[in-house]
């Protein structure tokens, strides 16, 4: 294996799918003061996700409108919509 001009170099399939390395994850990378560095998964960042923003939204909505929503109403929240 080969370290591009540009410092890449492709994690084998084989390793990437016991690791749970699946793309778009983040890594991190640990020098030991002995010539070795390892891949770690990055720790989850404090920025919130799509999914929690969403969930935040939601419920913020339903105290904005405590009543019964159609669903295209939520949908319309879910899209920002409203």
């Amino acid at each position: 294996m080969r370290i591009t001009t540009k410092g890449q170099v492709t994690i084998p399939a084989r390793l990437r799918e016991k690791a749970g390395l699946l793309p778009n994850t983040e890594v991190e990378f640990a020098y030991d003061g002995k010539g070795s560095v390892r891949l770690f998964r990055a720790r989850k960042s404090k920025a919130k996700t799509r999914g929690e923003k969403l969930v935040e939204q939601l419920i913020e909505a339903g105290r904005r409108y405590p009543r019964k929503m159609t669903t295209d109403e939520i949908m319309a929240l879910t899209r920002g919509d409203d």
